[in-house]
């Protein structure tokens, strides 16, 4: 990806209800990011902070109320319907309510900006459609009823769709809202194959924080009436990722990434042991509120023993060994020890 090769750029945006110029009701304001080609970036931030309204805005569903959005160059608002709808498509998590609607009809009327006033497709539109429903992996589901299918089947149909309108741009709101994990992570590898293979530029809302921090090139963080972008690192290594948390008992973890509840101290505990086993059994014992130390002490210890290929847990305190099986009866231990 080219580094200047910005196909989105935003200026000074300002987002919202109303209409531009008149007694408009912000949502958001002071807008301005860059979007390049080829690149996933998520939208991230509180509810009601005005994710889904900026997604709405650069998709031309509603008007800006100041500022201006710019993709190849020009300003949105100067294109024609058509040649709009060939350069940004829009998926929604909206249920279609449609009866008698098949997956191919769905993800063929991503062609209409190409059919004309008729909508009867050609050869190539039956090629481009095929070729989306292939890619979006709903083969077998074409023939099927729209309103039969899962969320998670909805949702590819819909991202089918969009991929049948031949954009270079795809905004999708809440993609892997209401899906179940193998769901949500399904949805985020056919995102980033789409901007790997196909050179597409995503940008998407979530509240998946820990899949966006992993998976995407970029994050546009809404957050204290200001927007900030960067790699999803540079946001944990500045701690702006920290923003989203203030003043709740949710922690984010600076080295492991990821975000936890706050828990009550019990103590201070001697974690033994190397390897995956050493990595899971601190995440055991810190989610029981033990404060890991590496030396010693006159405490609580736990050595971690697995050179028979039998992992065991031994507790010690005041001479007292106990020996576990599991990390679950360590932790019952570790209870009785402390109540």
């Amino acid at each position: 990806m080219d580094i200047n090769n910005n196909i989105l750029v935003i200026e000074g945006l300002s987002v919202g209800y109303g209409e531009p110029g008149a007694a408009g009701k912000p949502v958001f304001s002071g807008i301005s990011l860059r979007a390049g080609k080829g690149e996933s970036i998520a939208v991230i931030g509180k509810n009601g902070v005005g994710k889904s309204t900026l997604l709405r805005t650069i998709g031309r569903l509603q008007k800006p109320l100041g500022g201006k959005i710019h993709v190849k160059g020009s300003d949105i608002m100067h294109y024609k319907r058509n040649a709009f709808a060939r350069l940004i498509s829009f998926v929604s998590t909206e249920t279609i309510h449609v009866s008698n609607m098949s997956v191919f009809h769905l993800v063929s009327m991503g062609r209409y900006p190409y059919t004309g006033w008729t909508g009867k497709l050609g050869d190539d539109d039956y090629t481009i459609v095929n070729e989306a429903v292939h890619l979006a992996g709903i083969d077998d589901l074409k023939c099927k009823p729209i309103n039969e299918v899962s969320d998670g089947e909805r949702q590819r149909a819909m991202i089918a769709r969009a991929l049948a309108q031949d954009t270079e741009i795809i905004i999708l709101d809440e993609p892997t809202a209401f899906l179940d994990l193998p769901g949500k992570y399904e949805i985020i590898r056919l995102l980033n194959e789409l901007t790997a293979n196909k050179g597409k530029t995503i940008i998407f809302s979530s509240h998946d924080l820990n899949i966006t921090l992993q998976e995407t090139d970029k994050i546009w963080l809404m957050h204290n009436n200001k927007i900030t972008e960067g790699a999803p690192e540079d946001l944990i290594i500045n701690k702006d990722i920290y923003s989203l948390f203030k003043d709740s008992r949710i922690s984010f973890n600076f080295e492991s990434g990821d975000f936890r509840l706050a828990r009550r101290k019990v103590g201070k505990i001697t974690l033994k042991g190397e390897g995956p086993l050493k990595y899971w059994t601190q995440r055991a014992l810190e989610r029981l509120g033990y404060e890991i130390c590496d030396e010693p002490d006159e405490g609580t210890s736990v050595l971690i023993n697995d050179k028979n290929k039998t992992a065991e847990w031994i507790v010690m305190k005041k001479g007292i060994e106990i020996k576990c099986n599991s990390i679950y009866n360590l932790s019952l231990h570790l209870r009785n020890i402390n109540s």
